[in-house]
């Protein structure tokens, strides 16, 4: 293993910034800027001990040790490389070097300008850089890897005082059985680089990632159905990717259609036929189809119609034998799916709460914001079972109960984050919130961006 030469970076903001983290650290209440990865400065001190303040460079792998690891991710890589050198094309000219790293933090493929690979080696943004949060502390790899969600660390939001100038957004790359695999990270090195400058690499990174996480699902199970399903909420960005088999059992599922599905590998060793999930079309696996079948899934029991994409098995017909058509099967859909969610007809809703009923309910849900909330508990004031509850309030309303009430709660702590100082994390009890991170993980997902985001947009 080699080490770059240490240099001291200047000292501007160094004895401010180790202020802070000793105080997070501590459990004081941190600022706006530092609440939402106050989580991670803190295990970084305290789980970690990570030394805020020590000017050492990241370690940098040798060559041979990242060809050792990088070899039981080959696959993946290949696969990732039309999608990283797409990524680089866009976000080169503004100084960013990608990063591609395993679920240890190791940068096992980069893109950069190889006129500037001194200075990425210098601060550890190049091939081989570890950036574990265990070692680095707080950053857009190792942060990413210990909550498994996309991050974006822009300057001071970094733990160690020497990463203060780095602006990272990292997403993770999930496998085929919804296990983490990799992260794909961008990172520049920039003093003067604005919070807003940076943002929009966050979305660049998602979605590419999720391209990549698309394309290795399709690759591994081409020679069975790949059915992509665009759920209405909470994220209709996040494909559910499943692989069905000629008997219609679900035998692989990513980690999207795991969240939303409930499915996991116990339920999938046992066999778990779509139709459970879905109801029975058995027009929809046509044996000889050489080409993508658009699709309406209506969920079983439920009059909600999901828009789907169901792609044929590899050599399903003489036509898709050819090199070409192999090459086409594994291409990313999402740009397709994201079109047919426009033009697949929703069923006609019948019936519905009588306005009474729903004046009651929505009473109830604005005076217990805050409080946990049981389906049964909304049911008995409508004065219907669970089941009927649940579907008429979805005809009258267009979304599930759930989803009602997060919605609500996530406006209720945009209200709070405009017309209070009140914490990240007193804002998530008061808004109904299970804690800071699961206000975080809604908040994001309904309105684009994170809580902090959100307040320092309105100064």
């Amino acid at each position: 293993m080699s080490r770059v030469p240490v240099h001291d970076p200047a000292p501007i903001g160094r004895a401010r910034h180790t202020e802070q983290v000793s105080l997070v650290a501590r459990g004081c209440t941190p600022e706006p800027v530092i609440e939402e990865v106050s989580p991670s400065w803190r295990r970084s001190a305290n789980q970690h001990g990570v030394d805020p303040d020590s000017g050492e460079a990241p370690r940098i792998l040798t060559s041979r040790e990242v060809s050792e690891l990088r070899e039981p991710l080959d696959s993946l890589v290949f696969n990732a490389q039309e999608e990283l050198d797409r990524l680089y094309k866009a976000v080169r000219e503004a100084g960013y070097t990608i990063l591609f790293c395993d679920n240890a933090g190791v940068a096992v493929d980069h893109r950069g300008d190889n006129a500037d690979a001194s200075r990425f080696r210098y601060w550890g943004t190049w091939l081989g850089g570890v950036w574990s949060e265990a070692i680095e502390g707080t950053n857009g790899i190792g942060t990413c890897i210990a909550e498994e969600r996309p991050v974006t660390i822009h300057r001071s939001q970094h733990y160690r005082t020497r990463h203060i100038d780095l602006s990272c957004s990292g997403a993770p790359v999930f496998g085929t059985d919804g296990r983490l695999l990799a992260v794909l990270d961008v990172s520049a090195i920039d003093p003067e680089r604005s919070e807003r400058a940076h943002a929009l690499t966050g979305v660049l990174t998602i979605a590419a990632s999720r391209a990549i996480e698309e394309k290795y699902f399709r690759e591994q199970f081409r020679r069975e159905w790949i059915v992509a399903v665009a759920p209405p909420q909470p994220d209709p960005a996040a494909m559910l990717l499943l692989a069905v088999d000629n008997d219609h059992f679900i035998t692989a599922a990513n980690q999207a259609a795991r969240a939303v599905l409930l499915l996991d590998d116990q339920k999938l060793q046992a066999g778990f036929s779509l139709w459970r999930i879905f109801e029975r079309d058995r027009a929809l696996f046509q044996r000889d189809a050489s080409s993508d079948i658009p699709a309406r899934l209506i969920l079983a029991g439920r009059d909600e119609a999901w828009p789907a994409l169901v792609t044929p098995p590899e050599g399903n017909s003489r036509a898709s034998r050819s090199l070409t058509s192999i090459t086409l099967h594994t291409r990313p859909r999402s740009d397709v799916l994201a079109g047919l969610q426009s033009i697949v007809p929703i069923p006609q809703r019948r019936g519905g709460l009588s306005p009474a009923a729903m004046r009651r309910v929505r009473e109830y849900i604005e005076a217990h914001l805050n409080d946990s909330m049981e389906l049964a508990e909304l049911s008995a004031i409508a004065g219907l079972s669970v089941f009927h509850f649940a579907r008429q309030f979805k005809q009258t309303t267009g979304v599930t109960p759930h989803y009602y009430l997060v919605r609500r709660r996530v406006e209720r702590a945009k209200e709070l984050l405009t017309r209070t100082e009140l914490s990240l994390s007193d804002i998530a009890f008061a808004a109904g919130f299970a804690d800071q991170s699961h206000l975080t993980r809604h908040f994001r997902q309904l309105a684009g961006i994170t809580p902090g985001q959100f307040r320092r947009s309105l100064r």
